[in-house]
């Protein structure tokens, strides 16, 4: 048994180097790449996401898992864990076949540049036909495991286990029901807050603020790195190797700021699960849910308090000099003033899990094939007029905004809203250990990512996003905090 053991350590090393690889490249093409190395890079990450493919799903792997299942018994929890979410991904593979897996890889590395050109030139019309080659990709991979209805509810549950069309339907469902009245109610007391925190910072400036801001909330830039991307993003090489992006707005630092928490939450995370992990496929996180919950949590929950920002004006070495001419209260209302924007990452938090549900339901739409690729620009805008009263008046900032798509992240974004929900039940949890607020005022960001680490990060994959949020909070998903939360919030802000 040993020895199968250790060689079944020798097949994850070599898978996780190939993983690593495939990152590296990523990172390269969204970061660096000149457009003109874009082909090549693409046939690179076509080769090796193949030799990923022809790994697992080789005899050899295949004989080894159903040979270490058998001796069940004699294992780790760690290697059943692996062995569990190992035959889950050959399932969903092997019945695809591998020219197809290295064609679709290629595609959606070739996907993001173009994405790119298209976002920069207002041109969906460039990117609709590769988008619409995605679309039916993952059409196409799910119908290959024998599902010809209801695809959409079986890539939802890729990216969180247990999650189908019917939940999201009724969860969207009730955050509209509750959300859309407040933000009506909100409307009726619109202020202008927003003015005092848009002024102009130099693009250096927003580095070295972003780099303190990291700092200060835990993350660790020797096992990491900032760069700037597009569309903000984190990739993780490994936990000592994780890498973020932001972008940075000459007329709106608060902008990359937030963008830097966000991706600094995903940082921590991805930091702080056990070194026992470090060489398993479980060193990462559960769920994207709970990956974004943990985003939400430093973007939302910390960095639009008004104790997070007494903190920063009482402890930041370097700040911007715009920052002292305001009251803690302009910078608070500033920060957490609500406006239906066009762009998704600019949004505040209560029309956020709004464009949320814009493109669930286009997902939802496509895949059902009640709607057309060539249409989105069309019901983008409707969805927008309908759920947030505003219209793009190009595709740019309407429906060219995310590289998700582009990327093949069809099913992603509920992510997003699932985390909002988890964040705030998480907060719950958290008030029972901890004074939140007295924490934020000291500045004392290390004992918040002590309790989420010994909470949530140190397991990685180890536990499912079930069995994390009841064992951290003693119930699974449950909307009420966080619809609780954005009332008592926002009517505050707008009494």
């Amino acid at each position: 048994m040993e020895e199968k053991i250790n060689k079944f350590r020798e097949m994850i090393k070599e898978k996780k180097i190939i993983d690593s690889m495939l990152a590296l490249l990523q990172w390269d093409l969204e970061t660096q790449a000149p457009k003109g190395g874009y082909k090549l890079i693409s046939e690179m990450i076509g080769e090796l996401s193949l030799k990923s493919y022809n790994l697992t799903t080789s005899k050899e792997f295949l004989e080894m898992l159903k040979e270490l299942k058998k001796n069940e018994e004699k294992l780790d929890d760690i290697i059943k864990r692996e062995i569990e979410l190992l035959e889950e991904e050959v399932e969903k593979i092997k019945v695809i076949p591998s020219e197809e897996y290295k064609m679709y890889s290629e595609l959606t590395a070739k996907a993001q540049g173009i994405w790119e050109i298209a976002r920069e030139n207002n041109d969906f019309e460039s990117f609709a036909p590769i988008l619409e080659q995605i679309f039916n990709f993952n059409r196409k991979f799910i119908e290959y495991r024998g599902i010809k209805e209801d695809v959409y509810s079986e890539i939802l549950n890729d990216y969180e286990k247990g999650m189908n069309v019917e939940k999201l339907d009724n969860f969207f469902a009730e955050l509209k029901k509750e959300i859309v009245p407040l933000l009506k109610e909100v409307n009726k007391n619109k202020r202008d807050f927003q003015k005092k925190v848009k002024f102009e910072v130099s693009e250096y400036n927003q580095k070295l603020f972003s780099k303190e801001i990291l700092e200060y909330i835990g993350f660790d830039l020797e096992r990491g790195v900032l760069s700037e991307s597009a569309h903000p993003f984190t990739l993780t090489v490994n936990k000592d190797d994780v890498r973020l992006t932001t972008r940075y707005l000459k007329d709106f630092p608060f902008s990359s700021v937030f963008s830097t928490i966000h991706e600094g939450g995903h940082g921590i995370y991805e930091q702080g699960v056990d070194e026992i992990l470090k060489d398993t496929i479980l060193s990462d996180g559960a769920s994207m849910g709970i990956h974004e919950s943990q985003s939400r949590f430093y973007e939302n929950i910390i960095g639009r308090s008004k104790e997070f920002w007494f903190g920063i004006l009482e402890k930041s070495k370097f700040k911007y000099s715009e920052l002292s001419k305001l009251t803690l209260e302009e910078i608070y209302k500033g920060i957490n003033e609500v406006s239906p924007s066009l762009i998704r990452v600019e949004a505040d938090e209560l029309t956020y899990s709004l464009h949320i549900m814009i493109r669930y339901e286009i997902e939802k739409g496509i895949l059902s094939r009640e709607y057309l690729v060539k249409d989105l620009p069309r019901v983008w805008n409707e969805k927008m007029y309908e759920y947030l009263g505003v219209v793009p008046s190009t595709d740019s900032e309407g429906v060219l905004q995310d590289v998700h798509w582009s990327c093949g992240l069809i099913g992603y974004f509920p992510s997003y809203a699932l985390g909002n929900v988890y964040s705030l039940q998480i907060l719950n949890a958290m008030k029972k250990d901890i004074n939140i607020e007295g924490t934020l005022e000291r500045g004392e960001l290390k004992r918040i990512k002590e309790w989420l680490r010994e909470k949530i990060h140190r397991y990685g994959k180890l536990k499912t996003p079930k069995e994390i949020m009841v064992s951290v909070t003693g119930e699974e998903l449950n909307p009420e905090y966080y619809i609780e939360y954005l009332k008592e919030k926002y009517k505050n802000i707008y009494n």
